[in-house]
Formats: C-alpha cells, structure tokens, sequence
C-alpha cells in the first residue's frame, strides 16, 4: 500500500480542562479526517493521537477536537500550534484520476500547441470547484478552474496539465496590468491543504474524477 502522511489541521488553541484543542481546518473533508477512532500526529512525530470526540465550532470557523492521549490540559500545551497530520493509503484514499492538492503544485500548464503557459503556484476552493493559480507565464497570473472543458489533460503525475487555451481566452489578456490610482486590496483565498512544508497539502478535498484534486 502506498501510505503517504497528509496534513489537515493545525492547532490554534486550547479549549477547556480536558485537552481539547481548536484546530484551523487544512482538509475539505474534516468529517473524515476527523471522526472518532482515526490517528492523527503531530508533524514529523510518530505518537498517536487519537481522536475520541470532534465537532465544529459553533460561534467560529475550526473544529475541537479531543484525543485519548491527552487527558489535560498540561498535556495539550504540547500540541500548540503544531500541525497535524494523517497516514492514508493513497490508492484507497483517491478515486481515479485524482490526486492530492500538493502533487499539482509545480505542474507545468500547458495550451493545446505545447506551449507554456506557467506553472500551478497556488489551489484554493470556490463553492464545489478548485481552481488553480498559474504564474510565470507569458499571460501573467490567472486562475483555472479544474474542470473537464478547460483541463483536457490531467497528468500532476509526470508534472503536466494541458488546457484549452480558447475556453480560458488567454490571448486577450495583457501581461503588464494597468496603472492604478490606489492599491489594489489582495484577493483572499481558503487556504489550501498541506502536506508537510510544501504549502500542501493534506488532503490538497473530495477526490474529483477526471481533473480533480484531494485534501
């Protein structure tokens, strides 16, 4: 089996006497990751944790969760900030096509022709869609949605995603934005999922068949 560790939360803070800890949710799938009897551990550490109650937070984004191996509070203040991680099979894990958020960052995208049009930088989620972020090509940064009409082949496994360039209409974009009068606020995206260091992924969400990635 191919086990791979995928990263899917991060501890934010300490919630009551008991050990329990608010994690930031770094999977789209925290029902799974998160349910009763399933392990996580601290990155890079192979402890168990395991998960004996979980739920989301009712006036606030993250989950609380509380594990069998930590009774107390004294003995959650190791877990502080720490991310968290979980072991899966990946083939068991991923439907067919699909792969993790993570393997699709560094893709080289690709038009029909061959040509580059970048790279995958970054992966966030819009409503039931990921799109990804394309930079250091020569149409500038743009956002492509993962979807069968625009990615005609989905290959993060030899590090290549082909696009139809005409879906995007890449050759009306201008490389060099236009001047503006005042700064422009930076658009705010999810966070993705991460898998160690990699800005990753855990668990990159529900696996997608066809174009698609997982968290």
């Amino acid at each position: 089996m191919a086990q791979t560790r995928l990263v899917v939360a991060q501890v934010r803070g300490l919630h009551g006497l008991q050990g329990a800890v608010r994690v930031e949710v770094l999977t789209d799938r925290p029902e799974v990751r998160f349910a009763a009897g399933r392990v996580l551990h601290v990155e890079g550490d192979s402890r168990p944790l395991t998960i004996v109650a979980s739920q989301p937070v009712e006036d606030g984004p993250g989950w609380r969760l509380r594990f069998s191996e930590v009774p107390d509070r004294p003995a959650s203040e190791r877990l502080r900030d720490a991310y968290l991680e979980i072991e899966v099979d990946r083939e068991a894990d991923l439907g067919a096509g699909a792969a993790y958020w993570h393997e699709v960052i560094g893709s080289t995208v690709r038009d029909s022709t061959g040509a580059e049009l970048g790279r995958v930088a970054d992966v966030y989620r819009a409503g039931e869609t990921e799109v990804y972020v394309v930079r250091g090509g020569p149409a500038g940064e743009f956002d492509m949605p993962a979807v069968r009409d625009v990615i005609t082949t989905f290959a993060p496994e030899r590090g290549e995603l082909i696009v139809d360039e005409h879906v995007l209409d890449l050759d009306s974009r201008v490389v060099e934005a236009p001047e503006r009068t005042s700064p422009a606020s930076p658009r705010r995206r999810p966070r993705w999922s991460r898998h160690g260091k990699g800005g990753k992924p855990d668990d990159p969400g529900n696996p997608a068949a066809g174009p698609g990635a997982a968290t």
